[in-house]
């Protein structure tokens, strides 16, 4: 007898896969033996693991056909099964192979880069410190080599040196060197060695980089726009907006428009109608911005490893914070990358020179964390796009350029914010060896904005820059009553507050009030019986001696300063005598006084009468015959060592040679 049977159906409806185009299986009445066999309600894996031989009935047995279609059936369903599961969980196939990270454990080979973990951190609803490093992306670079990389210096041949002059004359630098360099170049991780392991937190605003130009060459905008993208994890980065202030070049119009549309996805380009100038070309970008925050940047420059989370990070612990990264140099002739330094605090003297202040000592303790500085250098700086609108953006009122970076410093600091440089975020920026554009013919619009800034921001402290540049209290500064408004609607500090408690130890340095000078009048030589003679030089200028103007013998600049700074200027300008090497016959040139020490430093020996230059440990010398005027190493018997100022403090050189009065 056949075993007892009755009929059953499934209570719970499974739908099987196709197979072989045939129709879904799905399960029907029919006789089957009673035996215990179910499908849990849980879980489809309970389902496979629960399949049980069964005895089919007499009449299936009877056709071994049958019997082996449900042999296969089986066979693909329990293959099958794993992967139902699978798809049913939202699973993901699980990377077995790993690799060598060189950071001690191995990591898992991510399909692009490492900023997929930083995003789903990114989605956590936890706030925590993560390492943004893209280390796949460190890796690559370090292998590449070729023209430029590494950030290395590119040499030109002699066939090249003579094509190049086109392109740098409209320029500034040497554009046919940028042109051999790749627009993905290297660059060498100059950082402090503390930033490799910094971390930073793991919800940051995103940004809008926001970068005016005007006439750039093609390569450098371009390595710029390359190395701000891929430098920098791509859920921070909105996008890259290039301004273009009228250009002149027709490769910045169509041309650079298309190339954008090809090649990128959150870049584009808006083209300013009429020259603007660089204040309102920026404040034009600006408006155009969607980002959390702004990050403004010049047209040449190129961003180095994990420049954009440092910049980040001090915004989103308080929106008020204005963050400038470290600005090294690209050289302008061979587009070598080197450091300019390893930071300072930003400042000015009362004739509106940007200076520099040395940094505190808890921040030297501290060389990878943000530091507070009382001004901006002006074109590299990130600001939230909220606190930017609330402190009423850019003076609308600067023209050109100048003075817009003392005015934003001023005014989020005397407003509630507070501004820090971030030692681990450096970009490369080329100096110019000389401006390429003609002056705007628009006047002294560099004197009308310093007098705005002035007006609204400074207080009584405008006196001392009217003091030093007396015309500009005849300038008409234009109407100041929006500028005004922000500064009562934000009920900002006064000046003297940003004085003595952001800018404390400026005063030591560029005190409003000069000290008097500690020796001045011309220099003669005892032996030639000739006068330095500086010609009205500009800056990295060689000059020499010449017939003394007292003695009625001809004309130039022959009147010096021996300033309290203990430098040698021409009086009444801001060039100082600047020795950079300790060579015998080092030049002796004009640059650009900073006040600091080093190569502007002089002493006068009253004994000797000798001009010793401290640092070189070398003393002025001449040569007569040549008027030429160069450093030797010292010598009391040389008369052509010998030098007379017309004036002297004697009580101030004695007390500097600490000689016994």
């Amino acid at each position: 007898m056949n075993p007892p049977t009755r009929q059953y159906k499934y209570k719970k409806k499974v739908t099987y896969p196709q197979h072989n185009g045939h129709s879904t299986w799905r399960p029907k009445w029919g006789r089957v033996t009673y035996v215990s066999h179910f499908i849990s309600e849980n879980s489809i894996s309970q389902t496979c693991l629960g399949v049980t031989f069964v005895r089919w009935s007499a009449e299936m047995r009877r056709n071994s056909v049958t019997f082996l279609k449900y042999v296969v059936v089986a066979i693909i369903f329990l293959a099958l099964c794993p992967l139902a599961i699978k798809f049913l969980m939202g699973g993901k196939r699980i990377e077995e192979e790993y690799v060598d990270a060189g950071r001690g454990m191995p990591f898992a080979p991510r399909v692009q880069r490492d900023s997929d973990v930083v995003q789903m951190n990114q989605k956590s609803t936890e706030r925590k410190k993560i390492d943004w490093h893209d280390y796949k992306r460190i890796a690559e670079e370090a292998a590449k080599t070729g023209p430029g990389e590494q950030g290395s210096a590119v040499s030109l041949t002699s066939e090249e040196e003579k094509q190049k002059d086109e392109l740098y004359k409209v320029n500034g630098f040497n554009a046919y060197a940028s042109d051999k360099i790749s627009l993905h170049r290297s660059l060498q991780d100059i950082r402090h060695p503390d930033c490799k392991s910094k971390k930073y937190w793991n919800h940051l605003p995103n940004v809008s980089i926001v970068v005016p130009f005007h006439n750039e060459h093609w390569t450098t905008l371009l390595r710029l726009v390359y190395s701000v993208i891929e430098r920098a994890p791509r859920e921070l980065l909105h996008e890259v907006i290039l301004v273009d202030d009228f250009s002149t070049k027709k490769f910045l119009k169509g041309e650079l428009d298309e190339y954008v549309a090809k090649h990128f996805n959150n870049v584009k380009v808006v083209h300013a109608e009429k020259r603007e100038g660089l204040i309102r070309t920026r404040l034009l970008g600006a408006k155009h911005a969607t980002g959390e925050v702004l990050l403004f940047l010049d047209s040449h420059v190129e961003a180095n490893v994990n420049y954009l989370p440092p910049l980040l990070d001090p915004i989103a612990e308080d929106y008020r914070t204005v963050v400038c990264p470290f600005i090294d140099v690209i050289d302008f002739e061979n587009f070598a990358y080197r450091a300019q330094d390893e930071g300072a605090r930003g400042a000015f003297d009362w004739e509106f020179f940007y200076k520099r202040l040395p940094l505190l000592p808890e921040d030297l303790e501290h060389p990878a964390e943000p530091f507070r500085s009382p001004v901006m250098a002006g074109g590299l700086f990130a600001i939230s796009t909220k606190w930017f609108w609330e402190l009423g953006g850019y003076d609308p009122g600067l023209d050109i350029w100048g003075g817009e970076q003392y005015e934003l410093s001023f005014k989020l600091w005397q407003c509630g914010g507070k501004m820090v440089d971030a030692p681990c975020s450096r970009i490369g920026h080329i100096y110019r060896k000389f401006a390429p554009f003609p002056n705007p013919g628009v006047g002294d619009f560099v004197g009308r904005n310093y007098k705005r800034v002035a007006e609204v921001w400074m207080d009584e402290y405008a006196q001392f820059l009217y003091d030093r540049r007396p015309h500009y209290k005849n300038i008409d500064a234009g109407d100041l009553t929006e500028q005004k408004a922000v500064r009562e609607r934000l009920k900002c500090k006064s000046f003297k507050w940003f004085m003595e408690e952001v800018a404390f130890d400026l005063p030591k340095v560029y005190p409003p009030v000069e000290p008097p000078p500690i020796a001045w009048g011309e220099i003669r030589n005892t032996a030639a019986d000739l006068c330095i003679d500086t010609k009205f030089k500009g800056g990295d200028q060689n000059f020499g001696v010449e017939p003394c103007v007292k003695d009625g013998k001809g004309g130039g600049e022959q009147e010096f300063e021996f300033s309290w700074h203990k430098d040698i200027r021409p009086k009444k300008r801001t060039v100082c005598f600047d020795v950079s090497t300790s060579v015998q016959k080092a030049p002796v040139i004009l640059f650009n006084c900073h006040g600091m020490g080093g190569n502007q430093r002089w002493k006068i020996n009253p004994r000797t009468k000798q001009l010793y230059h401290p640092i070189s440990a070398q003393c002025l010398d001449c040569d007569i015959g040549n008027r030429e005027i160069f450093m030797n190493p010292c010598d009391e018997t040389k008369d052509t060592q010998k030098w007379k100022v017309e004036n002297v403090n004697e009580t101030a050189i004695i007390h500097e040679w600490g000689l016994p009065r």
